[in-house]
């Protein structure tokens, strides 16, 4: 394989923008909170990157010890990506970039793909700001009309989030609508002012639900 280009600067930042600075390496990144993911999941979930682009992408963050690929056992036999532990601390570099650049969402464009998955790492920020998670840990199961998903709150290890219902069934679910979650997700709005206009409804009967309701 050819050298990856460098900055060839003796700066931190500089060489933090050598490994993840080249585009969709980030937002592969995102993808692989949710866990180990095989290459048609993440094309299908990256739409617009080529899948030349995607192999290469995912070449390179291999080298810079970033991810990891292995084979799944029998029925599945299937290859999949996971992050390491140098890919996973990129977690906080991530939600910093999403409040960042929240302010720059403004209105769906016609063009603009959507995930309902996309919404955990802004709603995960949420709860975080509403100190939710920060003594309860467990599942929130997210019910959108995008889709549902899952968000691991006060999580170690292991994903962040996942798509369709919490396994084993959640400790608290929410149902809100995609305005509500966007405004969320803009920081027009609190998940606690949201919680306590009806705009988003709790349920549940563990202390993960009650915290929420009394965010």
């Amino acid at each position: 394989m050819s050298p990856r280009r460098s900055y060839d600067q003796y700066c931190s930042a500089a060489r933090a923008l050598d490994a993840v600075g080249d585009r969709w390496t980030l937002l592969i990144v995102r993808e692989l909170l949710a866990g180990p993911r095989r290459y048609t999941d993440l094309h299908a979930d990256l739409p617009g990157v080529s899948t030349d682009v995607l192999a290469s992408r995912l070449k390179d963050m291999e080298r810079e010890g970033l991810t990891t690929r292995r084979r799944l056992p029998p029925p599945g036999a299937a290859y999949v990506y996971e992050l390491t532990g140098r890919g996973s601390a990129l977690l906080p570099v991530l939600q910093a970039l999403g409040a960042w650049g929240q302010a720059a969402l403004g209105e769906r464009r016609p063009t603009d793909a959507v995930r309902a998955h996309w919404f955990a790492l802004p709603l995960l920020r949420a709860l975080d700001a509403a100190g939710v998670g920060a003594g309860e840990a467990g599942l929130v199961e997210v019910r959108l009309e995008e889709g549902l998903f899952h968000l691991y709150v006060g999580a170690g290890d292991g994903p962040l989030h996942g798509d369709g219902p919490a396994p084993g069934g959640p400790d608290a679910t929410l149902v809100l609508d995609t305005g509500t979650c966007t405004a969320i997700a803009r920081g027009e709005s609190t998940l606690a002012d949201a919680v306590r206009d009806g705009r988003v409804a709790v349920s549940g009967d563990g202390a993960l639900a009650k915290a929420l309701r009394e965010a």
